[in-house]
């Protein structure tokens, strides 16, 4: 459904100095920004350490991409996942963005959860460009509960420029690989209520930041989100000169991402890497990395086992078949039932002793039995 006239606000607009730095982004840029990379989530502030833990993760890297009815296009993906257990409570995030190398968003879906026993929330952004505009729809599921959806609709002339979380992440590293900001840097962006505001972003200098036991300059970037409601969300990211993320904190969170990896100094001439350690087990459900694979990976194995089925409806008429004869029977051998049951469909070659039960006759009747020939016929 469409927000209300009066929900709507004046749009927001892209900044002159934020369109010329978008046209002087180039290729050189974006291709120091194609890297992976692994932080920790712990207590900011005074938070008590011992009560969160957990791994944050973003890679961005070329990737081909097709929508329905247009040619395949060659762009910049972009994922981030998160995963980390406070006070009991596991709390999981996932991003996933298609962005051209003009930093526009073609799609970008983000989900949360929140593992509450008794009444998880999920929640879910789906944003798509098409050529009137981009249409984003917002779902929440809490327990038990229906299904709430919301879609928005805005028009081209509305998004020049627009800034969403995908596309941020990779302004960020450009941003952090200059090692500078410009001045007047603001871009429209979606707020968490699916509606247009602004972005700003500002640089807040250097300082010493601790990895590990060594102590290295960052470059900080402020970062606000000025939502339509009139309050803001504000991020400090801190960045070592390769664009590698070092500490990124949302203000008044108490958690926030931390670099304490040394090996990764390296790249700026800090330190030598560390030496390699024994190999851990793997916990695949704690690595944001395969974790953020799993999600993807289902999600296409189940699109397309839904498309499969679609293309042929006679799967149905034939398992509602199989399940009336076998429950009408009711056979004390299932599977030596089902071989003589799908023994028709079999054109070329029979089932072998695959299926076959050495200790079961076969509960469908044979066919009729064979006489020799009569008067030598």
């Amino acid at each position: 459904m469409e927000p209300p006239p009066e929900c709507r606000q004046e749009t927001p607009a892209l900044t002159e100095a934020a369109a010329k730095f978008l046209n002087f982004i180039g290729p050189e840029d974006l291709e120091r920004c194609l890297f992976a990379e692994m932080l920790e989530v712990v207590a900011a502030g005074d938070q008590p350490r011992d009560g969160v833990r957990g791994r944050w993760w973003v890679s961005a890297r070329w990737a081909p991409y097709k929508q329905t009815g247009e040619p395949v296009r060659s762009c910049l993906l972009v994922q981030a996942a998160s995963r980390r257990r406070q006070d009991g409570v596991l709390c999981s995030s996932t991003l996933k963005a298609y962005v051209t190398t003009q930093l526009e968003t073609l799609e970008q879906e983000e989900q949360e959860r929140l593992e509450l026993r008794a009444h998880p929330i999920e929640k879910r952004t789906h944003m798509v460009s098409h050529q009137h505009g981009m249409t984003i729809t917002k779902t929440l599921r809490e327990g038990e509960a229906e299904l709430q959806c919301w879609s928005f609709s805005y028009g081209r002339d509305e998004l020049q420029g627009l800034m969403p979380e995908g596309a941020s992440l990779l302004l960020l590293r450009v941003l952090a690989c200059r090692w500078a900001v410009p001045p007047g840097l603001v871009f429209p962006a979606i707020d968490t209520e699916g509606h247009l505001c602004t972005s700003s972003y500002h640089a807040l200098g250097t300082q010493q930041q601790a990895v590990g036991s060594s102590e290295v300059e960052v470059f900080v970037i402020e970062r606000a989100v000025h939502a339509s409601a009139g309050t803001s969300t504000i991020w400090h990211s801190s960045f070592l000169p390769s664009g590698r993320l070092a500490r990124q904190v949302q203000v008044g969170s108490p958690v926030m991402v931390l670099l304490q990896d040394e090996s990764v100094l390296g790249e700026t001439g800090g330190v030598e890497p560390r030496p390699l350690f024994p190999k851990q087990p793997l916990d695949w459900e704690e690595d944001v990395q395969l974790y953020s694979w799993f999600l993807d990976r289902k999600e296409e194995l189940q699109a397309s086992h839904t498309a499969y089925v679609r293309q042929h409806p006679e799967l149905w008429a034939l398992l509602a078949d199989f399940l009336q004869a076998l429950f009408l029977h009711q056979p004390h051998d299932p599977v030596s039932f089902a071989a003589q049951f799908f023994t028709p469909f079999a054109h070329q070659q029979p089932p072998g002793t695959r299926f076959a039960s050495a200790r079961a006759a076969s509960p469908l009747p044979g066919p009729p039995p064979r006489h020799p020939p009569a008067n030598g016929e």
